[in-house]
């Protein structure tokens, strides 16, 4: 069917181009104009499989009526009001809300809201310093914490992201993530329950030789590693940081960005290894596909930050948090967190079937409907960068849209919505384009 539209495809593309700077990087040459569940559509009303999901956020699908509804009431009474001007209802309720999502005894914490991922977890660093009195922030390498300088020096997943600039926020150390797919200490391929556990000597050494116990004041990391290859650790991971923080006096830092509101199968991803931070930062789902950020931390945390220490003009807009109360109540009646494990396990299993005739498929892996598809030559290794970002916009061009991760994954992170049958429509579609592109990318 046509989009009604004065533009066609290419019309738009050749007016971003003329007037949006190309740091912003487009996986696809798809101009996009309407979405309904799972599908977006471009002007000349192709349908596209969105296994982007606007990067892991629209968890309900495009335009699911009830959060445009939610949006179009709460527009009608009050659409912006600042939370340093007055007290608004949406804002509340959306802490309130989300208290109750998070494991227990952050339940019983406190929250802010924000206006992004990046912004909430440069809130966590600025609430984990300013109370704790202490300096130095431990990150990870494959991490990925935001753009803006002061998440940048956080983020650890690309130089590409730090080039030409200097002086971003000091007091940074980065060790490695574990990643046994690609074992940063020499020791090949293995999976996670068969981690060669370096990553806690490094730890330990960094302790000892770069940053002293009494000047750490945070341990910040995604539970999964999203940016830089949707990475699963291994069990012990998480449990080990919280040790380290209890013994040290450092705060745990979750960065849920990504892997929060039910993308794993959990509301969170720390309840898979029974971890609970000191401080959560949290962006994309929260917001039913606006920009809403959160920190939620531990009572005491919250109450000794004094009146004025943050702010925000747009965080918690009530156009937002009912867009997110919305999408929230959705996925708690329509038990969407059940099916991201059901669809992601079977999603993965499809992948790895399909090794056995496409050697150009390496490892699959992820949790619930976050699942990675690494892409490798004919000796095992990573394909280009360029070669990854081929692949994906020829998936574009065949109907299915998606981002990479990693060096060289394919990053599916569709709407929690997504039902088994539209699954294997999506997977058939990106399985014959890797037959068709596999030689020349051997």
């Amino acid at each position: 069917m046509l989009v009604e539209t004065f533009l066609t495809s290419d019309q738009l593309i050749q007016r971003d181009k003329a007037v949006v700077t190309p740091a912003i990087y487009r996986y696809t040459d798809v101009a996009l104009v309407r979405g309904e569940g799972i599908f977006v559509y471009d002007a000349e009303g192709r349908r596209y499989y969105d296994m982007a999901a606007g990067i892991a956020t629209m968890n309900v699908g495009h335009s699911h009526p009830r959060v445009v509804a939610a949006i179009a009431e709460q527009a009608k009474t009050l659409i912006h009001g600042a939370a340093h001007v007055g007290y608004m209802a949406p804002y509340v309720e959306m802490v309130e809300k989300l208290l109750t999502l998070a494991p227990p005894p952050l339940n019983q914490g406190k929250g802010v809201l924000l206006n992004s991922g990046s912004e909430a977890v440069e809130t966590a660093i600025k609430l984990a310093r300013a109370i704790t009195g202490r300096s130095m922030v431990l990150a990870f390498l494959d991490s990925f914490h935001g753009r803006p300088m002061g998440a940048l020096a956080l983020t650890g997943s690309s130089s590409g992201y730090r080039r030409h600039l200097a002086s971003l926020l000091t007091g940074v150390e980065h060790v490695p993530y574990p990643n046994c797919y690609r074992c940063a200490f020499g020791h090949g391929s293995r999976t996670p329950d068969a981690c060669c556990g370096q990553w806690r000597n490094f730890i330990q050494l960094t302790l000892e030789r770069l940053v002293h116990p009494d000047d750490l004041a945070a341990i910040i990391v995604e539970p999964i590693a999203g940016e830089g290859g949707y990475l699963v650790p291994p069990d012990d991971f998480l449990p080990a940081l919280r040790e380290i923080c209890d013994r040290t006096g450092a705060l745990l830092i979750a960065d849920e960005v990504q892997t929060g509101l039910g993308r794993t199968g959990r509301w969170f991803a720390v309840e898979h290894w029974g971890v609970t931070p000191d401080i959560m930062a949290l962006g994309k789902a929260i917001g039913g596909g606006l920009p809403l950020g959160a920190v939620l931390a531990r009572r005491d945390l919250m109450d000794a930050w004094w009146p004025a220490a943050h702010g925000s003009t747009f965080g918690g807009n009530p156009v937002a948090c009912r867009a997110g109360l919305e999408t929230i109540a959705i996925m708690e009646e329509e038990g969407l967190l059940a099916n991201a494990v059901a669809v992601g396990e079977h999603i993965q299993t499809r992948f790895r079937a399909a090794q056995a005739t496409l050697p150009l498929i390496g490892q699959v892996r992820g949790m619930g409907l976050m699942v990675a598809v690494d892409l490798v030559n004919d000796s095992g290794k990573p394909i280009t960068v360029d070669a990854v970002k081929q692949v994906i916009k020829h998936l574009g061009e065949a109907g299915v849209l998606m981002t990479k991760c990693g060096p060289s994954a394919l990053r599916l992170a569709p709407p929690l919505i997504l039902s088994q049958e539209q699954a294997d429509a999506a997977v058939d579609i990106i399985l014959h384009v890797l037959t068709s592109l596999q030689d020349e990318l051997r």
